[in-house]
C-alpha cells in the first residue's frame, strides 16, 4: 500500500477549457477515499490523472514518495477497475486474470498462486474456465476486481465500477468491495456520482463540483456539517431542504413565522434542515402545504411547499396527512448558510 498525494493539481485542455483547479488531497496508506459529485464535475478526469491516462497541467501527484506526473501508467504500480469490466472476451476467466502478469514476465508458479488466491477471495473459482459471455454482470465485475488484485498494486483505482449493475446487485457488490478493501488493506480511490454508494464505502469523501473541491471529510462529517449549500443539497437521500430565511429580533424566521431562537446577527440566510429533522407538530409554527406522498415502506416522504419553496419531511407514522401540515424544528438541527455565497456560517 502507498500514500497518494495531490498538491494543487489542475487540468486545462487544449483550447483553454479548464477541467480541474486546485486539487490538494492527502490519501493515507490503506485509506478508502471516494470522489463524489454530479456528472461533469471532474471526478473521473482526476482519477485518470492519478492513473496516468490524463496529463497533469498543474501541480504534482505522488504515489508513495515518487512524483508520477510523467510516469507511464504501467509503471505507477496501480490497478484500475472500470465500469465496463474491460475483460478480453476470447479469453477464459483464468486467462484474463493471468494476462497482465504474463506480460510482465511473472514466473508461471507465481501467476498460478496469485490467480488461485484471487479466485478464492472473490469466490470465482468455479468460473475460471468460462468465458466472460458466460458470466453474469456481478461475476464479470468480480473478475475485473480479481485482475486488479493479482497485480498486488500499491493502490486500487475504481471508476464507477457498479454503474452497469442493477440496484439490488449494486448493494451487494458495494458491500463486497468494502470488505475486500479492508481485508487487503490497499489504498483505494473510488469514483461515483451515487452519494449513497459514496456514504457507505468511504473512509473519507471528496465532494467535487465544477472542477473544484467543495469539502473533504468522513461521511458523517460531510452529512452532519456540510460546508456549502451544494454539499448540503447533494449528500443525503432525500436531500437537505434549503429554504430562504431571515434572522431578526433574536429569532429565525421562515415563511413569516418565528421557528427557532437565534443569537447571531440579523439578516437573510439559507436554512438547511434534513427531512428527518422536520417534525409533525399540531402546534408547530411551520406550515407546509402537502403536494404528494412517497411510500418507502419503512417511512413516508411528505412532499410539499413551505412559503414559496419546495420541502420534504420524513415521517414513520401511518396517519393520513392533512392538506396542510404543521411542523416544528429542533434549533440544534438547523444548518445556516450565507444567502449569497452558500458557504456554511461559522458555528451553524
Amino acid at each position: 500500500m502507498a500514500a497518494i498525494t495531490l498538491d494543487n493539481v489542475g487540468k486545462t485542455y487544449a483550447g483553454g477549457t479548464r477541467a480541474l483547479s486546485g486539487m490538494s488531497i492527502d490519501i493515507a496508506p490503506g485509506e478508502f477515499v471516494v470522489l463524489v459529485g454530479p456528472s461533469g464535475c471532474g471526478k473521473s478526469t482526476l482519477l485518470r490523472m492519478i492513473a496516468g491516462l490524463e496529463t497533469v497541467t498543474e501541480g504534482t501527484i505522488r504515489i508513495g514518495e515518487r512524483v508520477v506526473n510523467t510516469v507511464e501508467p504501467a509503471d505507477r504500480n496501480i490497478a484500475m477497475v472500470f465500469q465496463n469490466y474491460a475483460l478480453y472476451p476470447h479469453m477464459t476467466v483464468r486467462q484474463n486474470l493471468a494476462y497482465g502478469l504474463k506480460n510482465r514476465g511473472t514466473p508461471r508458479d507465481e501467476i498460478d498462486r496469485r490467480v488461485a488466491e484471487a479466485a478464492q477471495i472473490l469466490e470465482i473459482g468455479p468460473y475460471l474456465d468460462r468465458k466472460p459471455r458466460q458470466l453474469s454482470g456481478g461475476q464479470r465485475q468480480r473478475v475485473a476486481m480479481g485482475r486488479a488484485i493479482v497485480r498486488e498494486p500499491a493502490a486500487f483505482l475504481f471508476d464507477e465500477p457498479l454503474s452497469n449493475l442493477d440496484a439490488k446487485l449494486r448493494v451487494t457488490m458495494r458491500s463486497e468491495i468494502r470488505q475486500l478493501q479492508r481485508r487487503l488493506g490497499t489504498t483505494s480511490v473510488y469514483v461515483t456520482h451515487d452519494q449513497v454508494e459514496a456514504m457507505t464505502l468511504a473512509d473519507r469523501l471528496v465532494v467535487l463540483n465544477a472542477g473544484r473541491i467543495e469539502q473533504i471529510g468522513t461521511p458523517l462529517q460531510v452529512y452532519r456539517h456540510p460546508a456549502t449549500t451544494f454539499v448540503a443539497g447533494f449528500i443525503g437521500a432525500p436531500a437537505m431542504n434549503l429554504l430562504p430565511a431571515q434572522i431578526a429580533d433574536g429569532q429565525l424566521h421562515l415563511a413569516g413565522a418565528a421557528v427557532a431562537p437565534m443569537t447571531r446577527a440579523g439578516g437573510p440566510v439559507t436554512l438547511g434542515i434534513r427531512p428527518e429533522d422536520l417534525r409533525r407538530d399540531p402546534a408547530g409554527p411551520i406550515r407546509m402545504r402537502l403536494r404528494h406522498v412517497e411510500e418507502l415502506g419503512h417511512a413516508r416522504l411528505l412532499h410539499g411547499q413551505i412559503g414559496d419553496s419546495a420541502a420534504v419531511c420524513t415521517v414513520t407514522d401511518t396517519a393520513p396527512p392533512d392538506p396542510e401540515i404543521r411542523l416544528s424544528i429542533d434549533p440544534g438541527q438547523c444548518h445556516l448558510f450565507d444567502a449569497q455565497t452558500g458557504a456554511r456560517l461559522t458555528g451553524a
